[in-house]
C-alpha cells in the first residue's frame, strides 16, 4: 500500500546539532559552553519589557513587526524597507536560500561553517558547494569566488566564522564582491559582529549600501542575550528585503520577542560594555591557551576554536570531566564559548593536557 512520501531531498537534510546541556556534578558547579551564549543575563530594563508582554499572550503578536522595525531603522540609519525580521538569523537564512535558489541552484559556503547552512540548502533542494577553509581557519575567498558558476544564485560569508572564528576583513570581502557576478546573492552573515576587534573590519551597512546584491543577517541571541526568544534581522535593498518579508511565517516573532529587541536596542551602549567585557575575557583566554601551547586561530566571536582531529572526542570527554560542556565535530575540533573566569580557566587547565 502506498504512503504519502516527502520529497526526496527532505531524506538527504542533515540534522542540527544541538550544545548539549551540561552534565550535573555533585559538589561542582557545572559550565554550558557549547553553544556560544551569552552567559550574562539580559538588563533589567529587557526583563520588565518582556513581562509586560507576557500579559498579552493571549492575543497574536504584531505581524508587520513595526515598532521593532522603527526602533531597528532609527538604530542603525537605514529606511524600514530595507529590513525583514525571523526567528534568528538562521530563520533569515532558510528564507533566503527558498527565495533565491531553484532546485539545483548552487549555494557557495566555506567549510567547515555555520551547520545550519547546508541543512537550509538541502531543505530548498539546492546544492551545496562547500570550500574548505584556510589551515588558520579563514575563509579562502578566492576558492570561493573561483567557485561561483553559472548554476551559482547564493554566496554565503560568515563572518566572524562560527566555529573556526576568524573574521574577513573589508579589503578581503570588497574582492570577493567586485568577482561575484552582480546577480548572486551575497549573504553576509554577521551573527557574531559585536565582538569583532581587528583592523580593516567589515563595515556591513555601508557595503551594503554600494551593492545591489548584499544582505547582512544578524541576530539578537548572542551579544544582545536574548537566544531563548528568537529574533534577528536582515539589512538588505528593499527588493531583496521584500522577498524576504514575503517569505516570513505569520506572526513568527513574538510579542516577547519583539518587546525583548526593543529594549535590547534601547540599552545598547549598556549591552555593549557587557560585549567589551567578554571580548577582554576571550582574549584572556586566547592568551592562555598560547602560553599552555595551543596555536588557536584567531578568535572574533565569543568563542574558540581547537582544531584536534581525532583527539576531538577524547578532549570532550575530559573537558565534561572537567565540568564543562563544549561543541565537538568529531574528527575536526571543538568550539569552547566564552563563559564564566571559573568556566574558562578549567577550559585552560584542561587543554593544556592536550596541547602539542
Amino acid at each position: 500500500m502506498s504512503t504519502p512520501q516527502p520529497r526526496a531531498n527532505v531524506a538527504e537534510i542533515p540534522p542540527y546539532v544541538a550544545g548539549k546541556p551540561p552534565t550535573i556534578r555533585p559538589g561542582m558547579t557545572s559550565y554550558k559552553l557549547s553553544s556560544n551564549e551569552n552567559p550574562y543575563p539580559p538588563l533589567p530594563g529587557v526583563i520588565e519589557a518582556v513581562q509586560a508582554g507576557v500579559g498579552a499572550m493571549n492575543r497574536y503578536p504584531d505581524m508587520g513587526s513595526s515598532a521593532l522595525y522603527a526602533a531597528l531603522a532609527e538604530t542603525f540609519g537605514v529606511p524600514a524597507d530595507h529590513l525583514s525580521v525571523a526567528t534568528g538569523s538562521v530563520g533569515l537564512i532558510y528564507q533566503l536560500v527558498q527565495a533565491f535558489c531553484d532546485p539545483g541552484d548552487e549555494v557557495v559556503f566555506a567549510w567547515r561553517s555555520f551547520e545550519a547552512y547546508p541543512i537550509a540548502v538541502t531543505a530548498a533542494a539546492a546544492t551545496a558547494v562547500k570550500v574548505p577553509v584556510l589551515p588558520d581557519g579563514r575563509h579562502d575567498l578566492d576558492a570561493m569566488a573561483a567557485a561561483v558558476t553559472d548554476r551559482t544564485k547564493v554566496v554565503l560569508v560568515c563572518t566572524p566564522n562560527n566555529p573556526t572564528g576568524p573574521a574577513v576583513t573589508q579589503a578581503e570581502l570588497d574582492a570577493l564582491l567586485a568577482r561575484v557576478p552582480s546577480h548572486v546573492l551575497v549573504v553576509v552573515d554577521e551573527a557574531y559582529l559585536e565582538f569583532v576587534r581587528m583592523d580593516d573590519a567589515v563595515d556591513g551597512i555601508a557595503t551594503y549600501r554600494r551593492h545591489d546584491n548584499v544582505v547582512l543577517t544578524r541576530t539578537f541571541s548572542k551579544a544582545y542575550g536574548l537566544a531563548g526568544i528568537r529574533v534577528g534581522y536582515a539589512v538588505a535593498p528593499a527588493p531583496i528585503a521584500a522577498a524576504l518579508r514575503a517569505l516570513s511565517l505569520p506572526f513568527g516573532v513574538s510579542t516577547i520577542a519583539q518587546a525583548a529587541a526593543i529594549a535590547s536596542l534601547e540599552r545598547r551602549d549598556e549591552l555593549l560594555e557587557r560585549v567589551d567585557a567578554l571580548v577582554a575575557e576571550r582574549d584572556r583566554v586566547v592568551a592562555g591557551l598560547r602560553d599552555v601551547g595551543w596555536d588557536v586561530p584567531d578568535a572574533q566571536g565569543n568563542f574558540v576554536w581547537f582544531g584536534l582531529g581525532e583527539r576531538t572526542r577524547d578532549f570532550a570527554s575530559a573537558a565534561d570531566e572537567a565540568g564543562i560542556v563544549v561543541r565537538p565535530f568529531v574528527g575536526e575540533g571543538a568550539r569552547v564559548s566564552i563563559g564564566e573566569s571559573e568556566a574558562n580557566d578549567r577550559l585552560i587547565s584542561v587543554a593544556a593536557v592536550f596541547a602539542g
